[in-house]
């Protein structure tokens, strides 16, 4: 299970329809709706820069929130829709969607990396390149991990992480069906530069 869950804070909004919505604008909000979960809808509010913060951060429409609304248990959420302004581009309304620990969602899963005192290629000067920090996964709300591991032991210089050869959670699985590269471990720039130099020395010996 997901260690820190982030919060997202929102207000009850008072009323609902075109007139209420323009209202909690006027007031710097963004209104929204929660839905879902075999419960009423809840009409809410969230404050504008507080949203925008969120938004800027990336990836609003594929993370797990804690809603937190003053008068309701809290709930675990996930952002199904963010209404813009055509002209402007800003938010101007916002729908979440209560989870069931049955629900199956698409998140973004940070991958953390083990075993860099047991990879040969690092020893020999290698760089770790990282290609993916993470990977989104489709996994139900119940059951979402904290992270998913890379083992870099025994891997070299040249060799290929795919997603293939990670063990992922059970019932987890990754939105991207090919089998696409995670990380790498690539040659010393000195190595390869090396490398390159003698290359055309020996070609220019075989010339004369």
């Amino acid at each position: 299970m997901a260690g820190e869950i982030p919060d997202l804070v929102a207000e009850v909004r008072t009323g609902t329809g075109k007139g209420a919505a323009r209202q909690a604008r006027r007031e710097s909000y963004v209104p929204g709706i929660v839905y879902g979960g075999g419960v009423d809808p809840l009409p809410i509010k969230l404050k504008y820069n507080y949203l925008l913060k969120h938004l800027k951060q990336g990836r609003f429409l594929s993370k797990l929130f804690n809603l937190k609304v003053d008068g309701h248990d809290d709930v675990r959420v996930i952002c199904r829709s963010v209404q813009r302004d055509v002209v402007r581009d800003l938010p101007t309304h916002v729908d979440l969607m209560r989870l069931r620990r049955t629900t199956r969602v698409k998140l973004f899963i940070p991958v953390e990396f083990i075993g860099h005192d047991r990879c040969a290629g690092l020893r020999r000067g290698g760089v770790l390149t990282t290609v993916r920090p993470e990977v989104e996964l489709e996994v139900t709300a119940g059951d979402i991990p904290e992270k998913i591991t890379v083992d870099l032991g025994g891997l070299d210089i040249g060799d290929i992480v795919t997603i293939s050869k990670v063990a992922l959670p059970e019932g987890a699985r990754p939105t991207i069906e090919r089998d696409f590269v995670i990380a790498n471990i690539s040659a010393p720039s000195g190595l390869r530069g090396g490398g390159e130099e003698e290359e055309g020395a020996t070609e220019e010996a075989d010339e004369a």
